[in-house]
């Protein structure tokens, strides 16, 4: 692998992060393709996870972009009180890897942190982030995103955007 791609899908994933902190969410929801999966397994045991979404209980699940799109238009109307005010947020990714697969796409994983203010309460979220991405031109799609969510407790309503 070139550091060139290395060097491509970090600032992809830091111009994420930058896109959700900034709370611009046609970015955002620009860089996901269409088809994508946005999935956030529960925790079966210590150390056992959900593995399929449609069978086993989820923390988030979106089969494709349009829960995603949906979550959005909720948080631009004000139709989700949980969310009401938005927390600040400051997305942190380190430790990326990258396995080339078959047409160009990629697999990514990384470790991230989370920090969010609301209300005067600080409190972070972390966990192992899995893409799969797509090239799109000079860049990528999102076409999948797997996040395993480290917390022991969850002391906020979890949305994407602690993501």
């Amino acid at each position: 692998m070139s550091v060139a791609l290395q060097q491509s899908v970090e600032q992809f994933l830091y111009r994420k992060a930058e896109l959700c902190d900034a709370q611009s969410w046609d970015e955002y929801l620009a860089l996901f393709d269409e088809n994508s999966e946005f999935h956030v397994p529960q925790w079966d045991s210590e150390h056992v996870y959900t593995t399929d979404p449609k069978r086993g209980m989820s923390l988030i699940y979106y089969a494709n972009r349009t829960g995603l799109e949906d979550r959005v238009f909720r948080l631009r109307t004000g139709k989700s009180a949980a969310s009401t005010p938005l927390p600040r947020t400051l997305h942190q990714i380190t430790n990326v890897r990258i396995s080339e697969r078959e047409r160009g796409e990629l697999e990514v994983k990384a470790n991230w942190a989370t920090f969010y203010a609301r209300h005067g309460v600080a409190e972070h979220f972390f966990g192992h982030v899995t893409y799969q991405l797509r090239p799109a031109g000079e860049t990528w799609k999102i076409a999948r995103k797997h996040v395993l969510l480290l917390n022991d407790t969850i002391n906020a309503v979890l949305d994407f955007y602690h993501l």
